[in-house]
């Protein structure tokens, strides 16, 4: 009897590659339009709903997206509906090497100087945002609603992938509880928040100004949260605009030059 030759291995292949694009894709989509449904990524992607679940099913056995529960505004109290978001593990898939050395030297900051040089370092970086987004939001116009869209808009520009959905209160419910609910998908500097949460607190302080109103946020990526939410109140008075004070604040150098001159 003659031995059978063995059967090639097939490899990867041109399927499988084409497989792994689409779920670049996917993924891709779940990122800037999350929370999705399954229908609404088939219709962004142009895909028909099978090859949507299974792209969705195959990325969720692999940790980096995960189904949470949305109730729909206006739907009452029916089942939730299910959407999709990037995971923990999803979004650390995103980040960058270099945070890990920024989070060490920040580290050493706090060691040296104390948490005072660590704010002003978050102030610092969080200023140039301001200076650029102001002007692009003034021109939207007194409403606070434009005024939230127009940030969203310049934040997406900078990797955030926001949005920003008006939630208007309906009777019996005052109007001046109707909102604008701020969502970021994405953290360029999750990691990092999560070691220091100043860079979310500061963030949020930014947001205020930036849009005229005292801002609340609900939740962060850095804190576990599947996206960072801010709420805006749109039924209240623009809170008043902030007195400059006389003295410019000071800066990163300036804070470690006095934390350095302790006894």
């Amino acid at each position: 009897m003659t031995n059978a030759a063995a059967a090639p291995v097939a490899g990867p292949g041109p399927v499988a590659d084409a497989d792994e694009r689409t779920r670049d894709r996917v993924l891709a989509a779940v990122l800037e339009h999350g929370p999705v449904s399954a229908a609404e990524l088939g219709d962004i992607l142009g895909f028909t709903p099978a090859a949507v679940r299974r792209h969705l099913d195959h990325l969720s056995r692999a940790g980096v997206i995960e189904v949470k529960r949305v109730a729909k505004p206006g739907a009452g109290a029916g089942r939730p509906a299910r959407r999709y978001v990037l995971s923990s593990q999803g979004q650390s898939s995103l980040g960058n090497d270099y945070l890990d050395i920024a989070a060490l030297a920040l580290q050493q900051l706090q060691k040296v100087a104390g948490p005072d040089a660590v704010r002003a370092f978050a102030e610092e970086r969080f200023a140039d945002m301001e200076r650029r987004y102001a002007p692009e939001i003034e021109q939207a116009g007194p409403d606070i609603r434009d005024r939230a869209t127009a940030l969203s808009v310049a934040l997406s520009r900078d990797n955030f992938v926001a949005s920003a959905a008006a939630i208007e209160a309906k009777a019996p419910l005052p109007a001046a509880l109707s909102s604008v609910q701020l969502c970021q998908g994405h953290c360029p500097i999750q990691q990092l928040a999560a070691r220091f949460p100043v860079f979310c607190d500061v963030e949020t302080e930014v947001f205020s100004r930036l849009v005229g109103v005292d801002v609340r946020r609900l939740s962060t990526l850095a804190r576990g949260g599947h996206v960072c939410t801010t709420h805006i109140p749109t039924g209240r008075l623009p809170a008043k605009p902030a007195t400059v004070p006389d003295a410019a604040p000071a800066s990163l150098d300036e804070v470690i030059n006095h934390q350095q001159e302790r006894p």
